[in-house]
């Protein structure tokens, strides 16, 4: 069966640009365009869409006015929000996926040129991994998680862990600092995570790579503050680490902390090449906190399509690090966990609401 896409947006050109990109493959079938969001309504109940790609401005109804709509639908689709690269887009896009979007699209610039390539690969590869967990019926869609509302969490871990290598040390004790990995549902899932771990590792920095655009990481970044209730800031070179910072890599660049003269641990913000595609990426940043901190660090790979991570894992579990992979059941889409699973670079594998408990108690014992 091909993925039913249906594309929202005002302007002729975008919705052309998309329907030249994903007409393209073969599996992905164009069955319907929109220039707002009450046209798309209407449509999108006769067509039943897997996947909607759904702009934010538009006239009559706009995106994040159609997109609880969209969502009432059954079956409902996948919403992802497209978007320019301005701070108030960045900040709708951040609320709507609060609501229940599962992913967000940064549309090219006017001027187009060299970017429409990175556009057309990330605009497929997100339908495809988006429709292929809508599919799975191991992937239910995970309940939305608002910007600012506190989510539940078990004081104790009832699911049982599931150990990827049962031969795989735990070495929690002294943890020094904590990393984050995440994609595809991730910033959904990082609020949850700091809501749940709030009021512990204060004396514990942690280190976040979000695959995400330049503004949008400004506007995570004070959403996460929000939910943590501590400052998390954009990475910027020469930051100086602290012992409970929260540190979150800055849009189009790699988060590389090193240590310094004196033993103090400092940020730098590089633009070498994208890794999976990617940058920021999670394994340069993994690679570099391994080098300092060896078995004292434990890291997080939560939601998201590809594999970044892997290979940033590998290093850690080399050095004594420890990982935790979040489960299939809870993932908007369970590609990067899947990766350090099935390389068995994981000790525990648990539901997102579980995973800030085992922490607690795994650290602070």
């Amino acid at each position: 069966m091909p993925i039913k896409v249906l594309l929202v947006d005002d302007s002729a050109v975008i919705r052309g640009l998309m329907s030249k990109a994903l007409s393209a493959d073969p599996v992905i079938e164009i069955v319907g365009s929109a220039a707002n969001g009450a046209m798309a309504i209407d449509m999108a109940k006769n067509l039943q869409p897997d996947v909607i790609i759904l702009d934010i401005e538009m006239p009559v109804m706009d995106g994040i006015t159609a997109l609880p709509e969209l969502l009432k639908l059954a079956p409902a689709p996948k919403v992802i929000m497209a978007s320019t690269l301005t701070m108030r887009n960045a900040n709708i896009s951040i609320q709507a996926l609060g609501l229940g979007a599962a992913d967000y699209l940064a549309k090219p610039s006017a001027k187009f040129g060299n970017e429409v390539e990175d556009f057309y690969r990330d605009l497929i590869s997100k339908v495809k991994a988006l429709a292929a967990s809508k599919a799975s019926a191991a992937a239910p869609v995970p309940t939305p998680v608002a910007a600012y509302t506190p989510t539940p969490i078990p004081t104790k871990i009832s699911a049982p862990i599931v150990l990827a290598n049962s031969d795989m040390p735990l070495h929690v004790s002294g943890v020094r600092a904590i990393a984050i990995a995440s994609s595809t549902g991730g910033p959904q899932a990082l609020m949850a995570l700091f809501e749940s771990i709030k009021g512990h590792f204060l004396n514990i920095p942690i280190f976040i790579t979000q695959h995400m655009p330049p503004n949008f990481t400004t506007i995570l970044a004070e959403h996460l503050s929000k939910s943590s209730g501590r400052k998390c800031v954009e990475s910027k070179t020469g930051e100086v680490v602290v012992g409970g910072g929260i540190y979150l890599a800055a849009g189009d660049f790699h988060m590389i902390p090193e240590k310094a003269a004196g033993g103090q641990i400092v940020l730098k913000n590089t633009q070498d090449e994208p890794e999976n595609f990617c940058r920021p990426a999670a394994d340069p940043m993994l690679r570099a906190l391994s080098a300092i901190y060896g078995r004292q660090l434990a890291v997080v790979v939560l939601t998201g399509m590809g594999h970044d991570g892997m290979r940033g894992a590998k290093e850690v579990v080399a050095a004594g690090g420890s990982v935790i992979a979040q489960d299939e059941a809870s993932c908007v889409v369970y590609g990067m966990p899947k990766a350090v699973v099935e390389n068995k670079l994981c000790r525990a594998v648990l539901p997102l609401s579980e995973i800030g408990q085992y922490l607690i108690r795994q650290i602070e014992g």
